[in-house]
């Protein structure tokens, strides 16, 4: 049987992320090629593209806040594969900062998280735009965050950015069709192994207050990002949600 993305070549930012790293196999598994971008975590990226099913997997640096850098990325996969199909906007920063402690959230900060969640996936698509216009499937999936609706998540600025990262989504699919198709998928809180190292009782709480009375798994964004490349082929512009439904609490 032929798998879905068979041929095709996706770049994923963040690859070796705890959402990333489901993105890299869900996509491997449906037959794609992996381009794991990092960062910073260039040794659990050269290990996880070790480790994917099947072939023509590979660590690249894609730092998102250097264009640049970028730019040498684009023709990395260029030179390597040939093509890029897709690009998953996974990379992210953020830290905790209590909504109301506005003096606790210093302008670095605030720049850090703007800068790396939304002038980033910004870089990216600019960066690999001709291959993804050159590839007859170009498909960008932006990882978003339920925050951007709720308004509530590690710090203002976190909200803020994954908000901005949902109307850059529908700008970019205005601008690109029809050549390219630009969506956004929006988990609830996910259980990665950093979630996993918090307050169990506030894990527990976060559950209670989803409908579906759990956390995200990061398998299942990783689902959502394939459903994008091989189910909703008509779609563009649009927020994915896999929360669980926790707005409707």
């Amino acid at each position: 049987m032929t798998l879905p993305l068979a041929g095709r070549v996706a770049l994923v930012t963040g690859g070796a992320g705890g959402i990333g790293r489901a993105v890299c196999t869900a996509l491997a598994e449906a037959g794609a090629g992996v381009a794991v971008g990092y960062h910073r975590s260039a040794d659990a990226a050269h290990s996880l593209a070790a480790g994917l099913p099947g072939a023509a997997h590979a660590a690249v640096a894609a730092p998102v806040t250097d264009s640049a850098a970028l730019a040498r990325t684009a023709q990395d996969i260029r030179a390597r594969w040939g093509r890029c199909d897709l690009v998953v906007n996974c990379a992210g920063t953020t830290r905790f900062v209590p909504h109301a402690e506005l003096d606790a959230l210093d302008d670095a900060l605030f720049d850090e998280v703007l800068a790396t969640n939304v002038r980033g996936p910004f870089a990216v698509v600019r960066a690999l735009l001709p291959l993804l216009r050159d590839s007859g499937h170009g498909l960008v999936v932006n990882v978003s965050s339920i925050a951007a609706v709720t308004a509530m998540g590690s710090n203002v600025a976190y909200c803020a950015s994954k908000a901005a990262l949902d109307n850059m989504t529908r700008s970019l699919a205005r601008a690109l069709a029809p050549a390219v198709r630009v969506l956004s998928v929006s988990p609830g809180l996910a259980d990665t192994d950093f979630v996993k190292s918090m307050d169990r009782a506030w894990r527990d709480e976060q559950a209670a207050r989803t409908p579906l009375a759990r956390l995200a798994a990061p398998e299942e964004v990783g689902r959502a990002v394939v459903a994008c490349a091989t189910q909703l082929t008509f779609t563009t512009g649009a927020v994915i949600p896999v929360d669980g439904g926790r707005p409707l609490a």
